[in-house]
């Protein structure tokens, strides 16, 4: 495999990732296609929610089951749709020069960043995925957050690690989903990178301690209230934040009580913002799921 030449310049301006960002989902339709109309009306409703932007074909967004083309017409509509919300773009692969081509093909597509996580099912060592890292940042047209999720990726990033890809200038953030509390706090004390909860319960506890936001499924519902429980975080203003959080919690947790998108897509669909479908082996949340969720999403409602 040829090598990939670095040609890291540091942005004169640290980009900014702080405050809420939610992980689009993709609507289709019963036959499968992409529901543009639906993405793109949801698209509208979040913009005018204080959001910091969006996160286009992460793993909420079922970006294994689009190929390139249907990614790059889910971004194109989010774009059109909210061209003033900053986007995020997940990209994934398994071999480093064809991944690097595929963020050099987004170099026009004016992103804030692009999510990245390690290589699926291969385990490299840390060695591995310093260079794996490392070279896609070099190559990337937008700043890199690295997508830490070892039960989807099958590789931990240790500590030292991520600590190490923290000198990188195109290396700005790290969507947090490692479950190790410890190196949570020791990259929010290090302070070079931006760290963003990325599972959803753990928010608060996230930006209490000092993290920049979150990436959230959930965002998709009382998006507004949650974005006021982050402000408020960062503002040190806990009870206030404390009020308004708890009564999110149980909704939260039914929203990943089977396997996400799912119930998110079954909530919306109970909204009558899209239709409930998911692609195979993706499969749509059980009836008893569904009737959970509406009734804590009006508990949320009823709480104020």
């Amino acid at each position: 495999m040829p090598s990939l030449p670095s040609s890291s310049v540091a942005d004169p301006t640290p980009p900014d990732f702080s405050g809420l960002w939610v992980a689009l989902v993709t609507p289709f339709h019963a036959d499968g296609a992409v529901d543009h109309a639906a993405l793109a009306a949801l698209a509208r409703r979040l913009a005018a929610a204080p959001i910091a932007g969006f996160v286009v074909c992460g793993s909420t967004g079922e970006a294994a089951a689009l190929d390139e083309a249907e990614q790059d017409a889910v971004l194109a509509t989010v774009a059109q749709a909210a061209p003033g919300v900053r986007r995020i773009m997940g990209v994934s692969g398994q071999h480093l020069c064809r991944t690097a081509a595929r963020l050099r093909s987004l170099a026009g597509a004016g992103l804030a960043g692009v999510l990245l996580p390690a290589p699926v099912y291969i385990r490299p060592s840390q060695a591995g995925l310093l260079h794996w890292f490392g070279q896609l940042a070099d190559r990337s047209p937008a700043p890199v957050l690295v997508y830490d999720i070892p039960y989807r990726t099958g590789s931990t990033l240790a500590r030292e690690t991520l600590l190490s890809l923290a000198a990188h200038p195109r290396i700005a953030g790290i969507k947090d989903c490692g479950g190790d509390a410890d190196k949570t706090r020791a990259l929010i004390a290090d302070g070079r990178l931006q760290v963003l909860a990325g599972e959803d319960a753990n928010i608060f506890a996230t930006v209490a301690e000092g993290g920049a936001g979150a990436i959230a499924a959930s965002a998709h519902v009382h998006t507004a209230r949650l974005a006021r429980v982050i402000a408020l975080l960062r503002e040190g203003r806990l009870a206030e934040a404390r009020a308004l959080w708890q009564p999110l919690l149980p909704l939260m947790e039914a929203l990943f009580a089977e396997p996400n998108p799912g119930p998110m897509k079954a909530l919306l669909a109970a909204r009558g913002e899209m239709a409930a479908v998911l692609r195979a082996p993706m499969t749509a949340a059980s009836e008893a799921l569904c009737a959970r969720l509406q009734a804590l999403d009006a508990a949320v409602d009823a709480a104020g």
